[in-house]
């Protein structure tokens, strides 16, 4: 009472407590971040002329279809053809999350089996499928043909006569009654849907609202798909703010503040047609100020995407993203206990560790295999501790995780679903300097590689090769000067040559150029 009191007397509110969302609209850049108690814990970025296509749908033609790989190819009109596996055009169960209502009436169907998939859509077939996974690397999209529409409260699956109700809605009373609202839902033959854990404590009315909003939906979808021949997009993903708005905007989000006032509008009558109370908790952002500075989200994201991440304790992760896997290694640093126990000084890295792991997937985006080498612990239950501190702090992520129990190595394999680039991917390119290495030869490296080439073009005793120019970077040629002087007169004496140096500050530490010293012709080695 007493914060509310202050707040309506100051007419600010503290920026440090509760869940907020923040967005900061750029000409070039949309950014959102989610703020919990003033931690930076999602972060989203939509470059102007970019859009994700994950969860478009799209009437494609199979182009081939490769037994052995149990796959086929499908022409989206992409650059690149989308890949569809003969496991996701089999239609899909519902996942361990859902509990599935079954209504009276629905009739059994033939289950249909992978080595169906081939004869059901021959090559040069037309197929709906949707993008489960955006194209990364030289790798096509992947797609499914088990179609859905999230909504606020529901999910839409209109090839699917599957009903169910999320898990995580727990109180048996609830459940009874969105249990009797699925029973009772008008329809279509072989669609479905799915309760989402927002529709906890919402009314009849504003379930059935939501479903027809999805049902029209897909009535548009379907007639693009009549209307126009494969391949074309029957349906494209709602931009960054349309999913805020639907998928973040929740109960336990205090408030959305912009710093884009024709933004605001829009989202504002987004969040009308879900609820007056949503359209009241987005508002906009206008002291001046840039957005991210006020609320401290851009120091926090300046420091999040290092390679080493700082822990409260003083210990710090080192995150390294390979081809194959990413590799996070948990390290004590400054945290030497005070006098404590070591074993509770283990156990503290390690749990602040497996909390800022589970942020920094998020954060970045980052999916496929994940391997932690957390420190090792001598007792299995502080192991237990540390497993059960990461399956918590995995629940909130809307990728799947999955997560294995510490091995006996120390190692805790993880798999994260991977639905596009990673952030890191996104906004960087490999280092033109280092080509991605993320290290470079030392002076002392390139003296020996120089003495080494110097020898292959001299000893090959051609006249016009005796005389060179040798132009390198400023920092070996401190080197040459001044420790490897004696051995390059040797080279001269050897090989009965004149060596002149040169430095250029615009070389690459690691180029080197021979050359004519009278016509500045370089010579290949």
């Amino acid at each position: 009472m007493f914060k509310k009191i202050k707040e309506f007397i100051t007419g600010k509110k503290d920026i440090k407590k509760g869940t907020r969302i923040v967005i900061n609209c750029e000409s070039l850049e949309t950014r959102v971040a989610l703020m919990e108690n003033g931690v930076l814990e999602e972060y989203n970025i939509q470059r102007t002329g970019t859009r994700s296509i994950v969860g478009s749908i799209f009437k494609g033609k199979v182009k081939n279809i490769e037994p052995g790989l149990k796959a086929m190819f499908v022409d989206i009109g992409m650059e690149k053809n989308a890949f569809l596996h003969f496991w996701d055009a089999i239609p899909a169960a519902l996942d361990s999350g859902m509990e599935e209502v079954n209504r009276g009436g629905s009739k059994k169907k033939k289950r249909i089996q992978s080595q169906d998939i081939p004869s059901l859509y021959p090559v040069g077939s037309e197929i709906m499928v949707q993008v489960t996974k955006g194209p990364i690397g030289n790798k096509g999209p992947r797609v499914t043909t088990n179609i859905s529409l999230p909504g606020r409260l529901l999910v839409l699956m209109p090839l699917n006569d599957q009903f169910g109700i999320s898990r995580k809605v727990e109180d048996p009373k609830e459940r009874a009654r969105l249990r009797g609202i699925v029973e009772k839902v008008n329809l279509a033959e072989d669609m479905g849907l799915i309760m989402r854990t927002e529709a906890s404590g919402k009314r009849k009315g504003h379930i059935l609202r939501d479903l027809k909003i999805l049902v029209d939906q897909w009535q548009e979808i379907v007639e693009k798909r009549d209307g126009q021949p494969a391949p074309v997009c029957c349906f494209q993903e709602p931009d960054v703010l349309e999913r805020t708005v639907r998928d973040f905007l929740t109960e336990e989000v205090d408030e959305v503040v912009c710093d884009d006032l024709p933004t605001v509008t829009r989202m504002q009558d987004l969040a009308a047609q879900i609820s007056r109370r949503a359209r009241r908790r987005i508002t906009h952002f206008s002291n001046g100020l840039a957005i991210f500075e006020h609320y401290g989200i851009q120091k926090q994201i300046d420091n999040a995407f290092f390679r080493q991440v700082w822990l409260p304790c003083g210990g710090y992760i080192v995150i390294d993203q390979t081809e194959a896997l990413v590799a996070i290694d948990v390290n004590t640093g400054r945290n030497k206990g005070g006098g404590k126990d070591v074993d509770k000084v283990l156990l503290q890295t390690n749990m602040e560790a497996a909390e800022e792991v589970a942020r920094q997937l998020r954060l970045r985006n980052m999916g496929g295999l994940i391997v932690v080498d957390f420190i090792d612990m001598r007792h299995r239950k502080d192991q237990q501790a540390v497993y059960r501190a990461m399956m918590d702090r995995v629940k909130r992520d809307k990728a799947k995780t999955q997560v294995l129990p510490i091995s006996q190595f120390g190692l805790m394999e993880m798999t994260r679903q991977r639905l596009n680039e990673s952030l890191d991917t996104t906004t960087m390119e490999p280092c033109p300097y280092c080509k991605g290495h993320g290290q470079v030869k030392t002076p002392l490296t390139m003296s020996v590689e120089l003495q080494r080439r110097l020898g292959s073009v001299l000893g090959r005793g051609r006249d016009d090769e005796k005389s060179l120019l040798v132009v390198v970077h400023p920092e070996v040629l401190n080197r040459l000067r001044s420790e490897d002087g004696e051995r390059l007169v040797e080279i001269e004496r050897r090989y009965g040559a004149r060596l002149t140096f040169r430095g250029d500050p615009a070389f690459h530490r690691e180029q080197v150029m021979l050359a004519d010293a009278s016509t500045g012709e370089e010579i290949r080695v």
